[in-house]
């Protein structure tokens, strides 16, 4: 800190040491030219305050203010006279450092705004008493996590004075899965609660015939568990500009939660002994794993095993505020050359050649699943992410695994980060069994196609009753689609020659769409076009399959699957329709409309595989802006807005928002409901302030149709 700056903090703390014995009304009457200090901050941190109840904190056993990213808080600044708006001015500092090293992090200047935007770091003024006033604080949902020093600047015709940092002026930021912005929202109120908020879970445990059930106390809102999770990012020596960003989060702590190569939480022992430790059947809960970790300033605890490593994962991402649930995979495979495939080599007396057979199967596997938007992936991949911290094998020189979209182990797609080739090992490769020859070769003598990957379960959202998600995993076992994902990942594997390739590539499949493509509130038609460049004739069964899908890519719920059958002459082209009902999407649609058909299938000659995915949207109605009459400057000008509803159903609480013709402010009206298929027309009055080329806009707030907007330019005249 240079000596310009800590000046002003110092003679700004007398300034409240003195300020502290006078009389209220002395500091009301202080001249609007005197110099404006800050005599105290109240950050409303308290459990019972509104800031930790609207920001689903006051479950946090802790002194201090914490909030969730995206999301307004509110605080008082007591001046030392009245805060006058036209000659005075402060902002906030906010410091973003690492807690427990001297580290510098990053520095934010919160600045007063009118009006609050989405989307950035501002504050507004939303009420003055006397001396003090009320600030209402905007957070950006993309925010780093962790601890921000909170101090305040002021600025007024004397000069500029500091507020320092001080202990009680902290605040603490966490993602936020109810802020739509926030990589990590989750849209189900119950799930939210679940994965966030319980701190009470289900760990399940034994073999597929005989699962057994513990309880375990993810203690995330305990003391110290919130200090002892950000600890574990800062010995990571992640920048805390990247301490925003859930997939890098996931993957620091996939590696932190274990010890083996980074001195991280738990220290893994998986003998007869555990002399020196607890044993991994003993914890119950996390708490005590974690503040015994955060107290001895980083020394690992003894001793954990995979349940343990889940059950601290999860108490941490909580914590932090992403969603995350834990997981049993029974019958769990654990791939160790990248093949894809489970295998097991036996000698000619068919006994199993141990020194060979490094592959094996875990009777059971515990890891954990994060939910979060996957901007680094293709379309469609976001979702449900495994994140595993029990070490198996490296990932990227550190043992770690995830965060993995489930979406894409459950397609085969192992070419996509992180760690996709491992967890699909682990639920869905083929057990292969190898036979020495008289040569030393080896060669198959025996495949199970569906004993890796059983009864892969969680906890139920609401209850404590076990529920089944094997269904995410993989497609039903033997089933076309279950073969196309397993052999569609072992080309990418070590023994990519494993299953035979097809014979011929010579079938293609699109998917067309027409001019702009299918309106909200109509039917929704494409075409599959077909190619069949052989001159033999080809068969194959299409599986079309169309989800609904969030703009982040994250895939919602499954709206329609069918099965195609298609007999393809030589040489012939063929457009196939397809066509997804208004009745079938109705109901199911989220914020903008989005939807992902997926079509898949194997040529039966050939074997062949086909596969691909198109996202659309349905087209959302304009709104219709009309001037009546002559624009001249001091005028008033009447607009007509109107508006269609496309839809068979009602619209609720519709909110029309103006701005634009050089108003200050924008005008919001509230319509209330509009009937299905009615046509709503609005007719505004204004008055011209200024001449030239203008711009009106119009959108509609609505949570049934969204993106509903129009715009129009009107030439406003001199008179």
């Amino acid at each position: 800190m240079s000596n310009s700056t800590r000046g002003p903090a110092v003679r700004a703390s007398a300034s409240r040491a003195a300020g502290s014995s006078a009389d209220s009304s002395d500091r009301l009457s202080g001249s609007p030219d005197s110099l404006l200090t800050v005599h105290s901050i109240d950050l409303l941190k308290s459990r019972d305050e509104p800031n930790r109840r609207e920001h689903r904190t006051d479950g946090f056993i802790h002194d201090k203010l914490i909030v969730r990213r995206g999301q307004t808080f509110q605080m008082w600044i007591d001046l030392s006279r009245p805060f006058n708006p036209k000659t005075d001015h402060l902002h906030l500092e906010l410091r973003l450092d690492y807690m427990f090293t001297s580290v510098r992090g990053i520095r934010i200047l919160v600045w007063l705004v009118d009006e609050l935007e989405d989307g950035r770091w501002e504050m507004k003024i939303v009420e003055q008493k006397d001396t003090k006033i009320r600030l209402s604080v905007n957070t950006p949902a993309s925010a780093s996590i962790g601890q921000y020093k909170v101090s305040v600047v002021t600025y007024s015709r004397k000069g500029r004075m500091i507020f320092p940092y001080a202990q009680n002026n902290e605040l603490y930021v966490l993602f936020n899965p109810w802020c739509e912005d926030d990589p990590v929202y989750l849209d189900n109120e119950a799930e939210r609660r679940e994965c966030v908020l319980n701190n009470m879970g289900r760990i399940y445990y034994g073999t597929e015939l005989q699962i057994g059930t513990r309880t375990w106390n993810f203690a995330q809102f305990e003391e110290d568990v919130l200090e002892a999770s950000l600890f574990v990012l800062e010995r990571a020596r992640v920048s805390v500009t990247a301490w925003g960003d859930p997939v890098t989060v996931c993957r620091v702590i996939s590696a932190h939660v274990n010890s083996n190569d980074d001195r991280g939480i738990l220290e893994g022992n998986w003998s007869e002994s555990f002399e020196g430790g607890t044993a991994p059947t003993a914890w119950s809960g996390s708490g005590d794993i974690l503040r015994q970790y955060y107290k001895s300033s980083g020394t690992p605890v003894k001793f954990a095993q995979c349940w343990v490593y889940a059950g601290v994962t999860n108490s941490v991402l909580r914590c932090l505020g992403i969603p995350t649930r834990c997981v049993t995979n029974f019958s769990s495979a654990h791939d160790t050359d990248l093949s894809m495939t489970t295998d097991i080599y036996i000698d000619d007396k068919l006994e199993v050649i141990k020194e060979r057979t490094n592959d094996s199967v875990w009777n059971f596997h515990v890891w954990n699943e994060s939910w979060m938007a996957r901007p680094d992936l293709p379309v469609g991949h976001g979702g449900w992410q495994v994140v595993d911290s029990t070490p198996q094998e490296p990932s990227q020189g550190s043992y770690r695994c995830g965060p993995t979209s489930v979406t894409a182990v459950r397609n085969g797609q192992v070419n996509l980060k992180y760690d996709t080739p491992f967890v699909f090992a682990e639920v869905n490769s083929d057990k292969i069994f190898w036979k020495r020859k008289a040569d030393g070769s080896f060669s198959q003598v025996h495949v199970e196609k569906n004993s890796i990957g059983q009864h892969i379960s969680t906890k139920a959202v609401g209850s404590d009753m076990r529920v089944e998600i094997t269904h995410l995993y993989k497609h039903p076992e033997g089933s076309v689609e279950e073969r196309m994902a397993v052999e569609t990942a072992s080309r990418y594997g070590s023994k990519p020659m494993m299953y035979p390739f097809p014979s011929a590539k010579d079938v293609t499949v699109e998917i067309i769409m027409e001019g702009a493509g299918p309106r909200m509130g109509g039917d929704a038609k494409l075409s599959l076009v077909l190619k069949n460049r052989s001159s033999v004739q080809r068969n194959t069964t299409l599986l079309c399959e169309v989800l609904v899908m969030y703009y982040t890519g994250v895939l919602k719920a499954s709206l329609k699957k069918e099965r195609v059958p298609v007999i393809l002459k030589p040489q012939e082209i063929k457009s196939i329709p397809w066509i997804l009902q208004y009745g079938e999407y109705m109901n199911h649609l989220v914020d903008q409309g989005a939807l992902m058909l997926t079509v898949t299938g194997r040529v039966n000659q050939t074997k062949q595989i086909l596969a691909t995915q198109f996202n659309f949207r349905l087209r959302t109605p304009d709104l219709t802006i009309t001037p009546v009459g002559e624009a001249v400057m001091g005028k008033e000008l009447t607009v007509k807005i109107s508006f269609q509803n496309p839809l068979q159903q009602v619209l609720k609480n519709v909110l029309f928002r103006i701005e634009g013709l050089g108003m200050q402010s924008v005008r919001k009206i509230l319509y209330g409901d509009v009937e299905k298929l009615a046509t709503v027309t609005l007719m505004e009055k204004f008055v011209l302030v200024f001449s030239g080329p203008q711009k009106l806009l119009a959108s509609m707030d609505c949570r049934q149709l969204t993106q509903v907007h129009g715009v129009a330019d009107i030439v406003v005249k001199r008179q």
